[in-house]
């Protein structure tokens, strides 16, 4: 067994002072200079440290930057379709919803064709500012057809999961949902709301869920600050 190095030693007070959560989430670290003189270790065993944490995940570099620790992300499990708030109980996180607006309308002749329903027929449009332990992930919006969701029109949606209300005042169970991740930027309207500036990276994801008899129960447009969002999916080549 080979003997432990100034490198190791180094690697390991930084690790635990991860793990003890001494930089938060987001936070740059102190350049190599200063962590060389705070662990007494030269900046060649401070950089060696680093590019191990750095290969565990545990940190990120930017050149003109530093050092960051990530932020943690949330996604999704390969092939398991999971609502926000699952997601987020999942990590052991609480999530929020603010509404942006929660109105009935006329559909657009695109969402009617999307839904199944007649062009101008009444939807729910429901947009939500989703977040996790207080941080702002997501823009939620939503359309629902009225005869499925009518009841959510009047139903207060602050902080609640979609789908457990969905469930427990429509009786409708997501079962499915065809889903597409486009990358962007944060626009004008999205950029405030999620905490970034314009133009930051943005995951875009449209969905089209389905009910368990393959009916469609509502279109999504999910907004995700790019640092705070991971897709996921299971691949699979046709057997010939």
């Amino acid at each position: 067994m080979r003997a432990r190095t100034a490198s190791d030693e180094a690697y390991t007070r930084l690790r635990d002072a991860l793990t003890r959560g001494l930089y938060a989430p987001g936070s740059r670290l102190p350049g190599e200079r200063a962590l060389a003189a705070e662990l007494e270790v030269s900046r060649e065993t401070i950089r060696a440290a680093l590019d191990r944490l750095e290969a565990d995940g545990a940190l990120s570099r930017s050149a003109q930057r530093g050092w960051f620790v990530p932020r943690q992300t949330v996604g999704e499990p390969p092939s398991v379709l999971q609502s926000f708030t699952e997601m987020a109980r999942q990590r052991g996180l609480t999530a929020t919803a603010m509404v942006l607006e929660q109105k009935v309308r006329a559909a657009t002749f695109e969402e009617a064709a999307k839904l199944g329903i007649a062009p101008s027929a009444q939807v729910l449009s429901l947009i939500r500012l989703r977040g996790m332990s207080g941080t702002p992930v997501c823009v939620d919006a939503n359309v629902i057809p009225v005869t499925i969701a009518g009841a959510l029109a009047e139903t207060d949606m602050a902080d609640a999961s979609l789908y457990d209300q969905l469930d427990r005042v429509s009786g409708v169970r997501i079962r499915r949902s065809a889903y597409s991740v486009q990358a962007d930027g944060a626009s004008t309207e999205i950029a405030p709301q999620l905490g970034i500036p314009v133009g930051s990276p943005v995951l875009i994801g449209r969905e089209v869920a389905y009910a368990h008899d393959g009916s469609p129960v509502l279109l999504g447009v999910n907004t995700y600050r790019g640092d705070a969002y991971r897709f996921e999916a299971d691949l699979y080549r046709p057997i010939s």
